[in-house]
């Protein structure tokens, strides 16, 4: 069953552009949404207009299969959680978390025992005659989840609930959101970050927005789909670069030649070639035309041949080697362009200024035309002029 649906949903204010631009989303019982994208791109505002704290400026807006275009946010069903606790600080733990339910009116041995389950799951039970200030940030939040917990709302409502944390805390809390929502087996969850780590950790289903720098594009989706899918088949440019940490290595190309299963393109800083088969694309290519080719970090693998005539291997050097432990980041040089990433094994013998060849694995480059749509990949190889 469809737990929330947004139909040609808008929002504009003023004469200026639109924030948000024509979103169509269906969100299923029981689905984690995330909602991702850099600052500006209209997330939180998405979020807050199915809450109920802003208007449509256009579409409609249905949660449970009820028009809510007109509803009240205390009528919705849903329950926020927001990136401030926003914790009465006279007020304790137990009180906090059962506030709402009070100021609607819930029996008193009926808010005992909603907020006592409450603080059981988010391990409070020790903490709630304590006071805010005598709570540490992570516990601080879960007193804000709890209080969203005791209402049995239809749908969470989550606002970069963790973006005031260290990164110690962020992980831990993370994973008792996810743990929370296995829990609840009716309600959704829509979470909003523009951290991808807690997007692919968190997210059955990603909606990546595009940058609100992107005049031509802001406020619209750049694609809905899995984690995975949005990792190993992006739907343009934007989503390749924005998915994957660290980012995708991006190569200027341009087509040789187009046959009937093969396009044969050249990089243009290198001139080395590359053999791209078994590719739909969006438009009709030709010899001349530009094109972009992409691998990512981790997908470019060292070659055991040091002069580099191996097929499908490039010969770059190294620039600056960052030794991480487990694994180390390979900084190559890119003629006439940003500098190569590789993500190699951290035990890699790699010193700045030796040669190395790299292989791009036929399976792992993606190529993206002129507009920055995506090429579908299902076979490639490289071959070297």
């Amino acid at each position: 069953m469809t737990a929330i649906s947004l139909r040609h949903v808008s929002k504009q204010y003023g004469q200026h552009p639109p924030v948000l631009r024509d979103v169509n989303l269906d969100i299923d019982e029981h689905e984690f949404c995330v909602f991702l994208g850099p600052s500006g791109c209209g997330k939180s505002t998405l979020l807050r207009m199915i809450a109920g704290l802003e208007e449509l400026s256009a579409g409609e807006l249905h949660i449970g299969g009820k028009r809510m275009n007109e509803t009240p946010p205390a009528e919705r069903g849903a329950a926020m959680v927001f990136q401030s606790y926003a914790l009465f600080p006279h007020m304790t733990v137990f009180e906090n978390i059962g506030f709402g339910l009070r100021i609607g009116g819930v029996a008193k041995d009926e808010i005992r025992r909603r907020v006592t389950e409450a603080a059981r799951v988010l391990q409070l039970d020790a903490l709630l005659e304590r006071k805010p200030k005598e709570l540490s940030g992570g516990q601080r939040q879960r007193v804000a989840i709890g209080r969203a917990i005791v209402r049995e709302p239809k749908v969470f409502l989550f606002d970069e609930p963790l973006s005031n944390l260290d990164a110690a805390l962020r992980g831990q809390t993370r994973i008792e959101i996810a743990r929370l929502h296995s829990r609840f087996r009716q309600a959704s969850s829509v979470y909003v970050t523009h951290d991808q780590v807690e997007a692919m950790t968190l997210a059955d289903k990603i909606v990546l927005l595009h940058a609100g720098s992107d005049a031509a594009h802001a406020g619209s989706i750049a694609q809905i789909g899995a984690p995975l899918d949005l990792y190993h088949r992006p739907a343009n440019r934007f989503v390749a670069g924005f998915i994957g940490s660290p980012r995708m290595n991006f190569l200027p190309a341009m087509v040789v030649s187009v046959e009937e299963d093969a396009i044969d393109v050249r990089l243009s800083e290198s001139g080395e070639r590359l053999v791209l088969r078994g590719r739909a694309t969006p438009r009709a290519l030709s010899a001349g035309d530009t094109l972009t080719v992409g691998i990512r970090p981790e997908h470019l693998l060292l070659a055991a041949d040091p002069t580099g005539t191996a097929p499908a291997a490039i010969v770059r050097s190294v620039l600056l080697v960052e030794q991480l432990g487990e694994t180390s980041y390979v900084h190559l040089d890119q003629p006439g362009g940003t500098p190569l990433l590789a993500k190699v094994p951290g035990d890699c013998p790699l010193r700045v200024g030796d040669r190395q060849p790299f292989y791009l694995p036929e399976a792992s480059c993606h190529a993206f035309d002129a507009t920055g749509a995506a090429l579908q990949v299902r076979r490639a190889a490289m071959a070297l002029a």
